[in-house]
């Protein structure tokens, strides 16, 4: 049985995922420069390095799965194992190699705000497309309204959670670790039931009207490109969180012992 894809997905789908794209290297750039202005340590060499190499990793990234979506790689031949699941799995850890095995990675996570790595999710508004696709009967309610309308309440609270983040660190701490815990929640949630209303032999449910076009250029690009991708920004904000709250605790250590010792001086 065929499927149609309705004409307006594809100049939705990768309008969106270009803005993400630009949206990241964008604000990767700024950060760069204002790291730049501040510390010595921080080379035009370094910088052009991250850049250039973030934009190839991203630019390359999707233009693989665009190919590999278009060719039908994710749709496969009906009674055979789903494949989605590796365009999801295989770009995380890769991600997250690249992140071990890469120093200036690293250090390029350290300079990175929370307030971006939060507010740049506000991209997941996008999901709302599920709930439409529902609507005009293109996918099934069990799977497009918990992932259209989870994604929308994530990239909704995305701008409030980061600006309550840049008021005040501390007390807004818990707020972004919670978001970030939702967001994923979201995700995995969104996946393992598309994943069990799709045609596979681990079909589970939405028989009569199963999830193919999760499986079809373009919409298969959220879940091998933009879910990916997401995952990857909600693991960076919870390491940067986790590193903000050691240096926090290192300087409240560094005021305990200087107060004696300024005391003692003073004396």
């Amino acid at each position: 049985m065929e499927y149609s894809v309705p004409g307006y997905l594809a100049p939705y789908i990768l309008t969106g995922m270009v803005a993400i794209i630009a949206t990241i290297l964008f604000g990767l750039r700024r950060v760069l420069q204002s790291a730049a202005s501040r510390e010595k340590a921080w080379s035009g060499k370094d910088r052009n390095a991250v850049l250039w190499g973030v934009a190839l990793l991203l630019v390359g990234w999707f233009a693989v799965a665009c190919i590999a979506s278009i060719d039908g790689y994710y749709r496969p031949p009906a009674g055979s194992p789903p494949t989605i699941q590796y365009g999801l799995l295989i770009p995380i850890l890769a991600g997250v190699l690249l992140f071990l095995a890469w120093p200036l990675l690293r250090r390029t996570l350290a300079i990175l705000p929370n307030t971006w790595l939060v507010g740049v999710q506000t991209y997941r508004i996008l999901g709302i497309i599920f709930v439409v696709l529902y609507a005009a009967g293109h996918l099934p309610a069990l799977f497009a309204l918990p992932a259209g309308l989870g994604d929308s309440l994530v990239g909704i609270f995305a701008p409030f959670v980061a600006a309550a983040y840049a008021r005040s660190p501390e007390s807004a701490a818990g707020r972004v670790r919670l978001w970030n815990l939702l967001g994923i929640a979201d995700l995995v949630i969104a996946v393992t039931l598309g994943f069990i209303t799709s045609p596979s032999p681990f079909q589970l449910a939405a028989f009569d009207h199963p999830t193919v076009l999760i499986g079809m250029f373009p919409l298969v690009l959220i879940p091998v490109f933009a879910v990916p991708l997401s995952i990857l920004l909600h693991f960076a904000s919870l390491k940067r969180l986790r590193q903000g709250q050691v240096a926090g605790y290192a300087g409240q250590d560094r005021k305990r012992i200087e107060s004696p010792m300024n005391r003692v001086i003073g004396a």
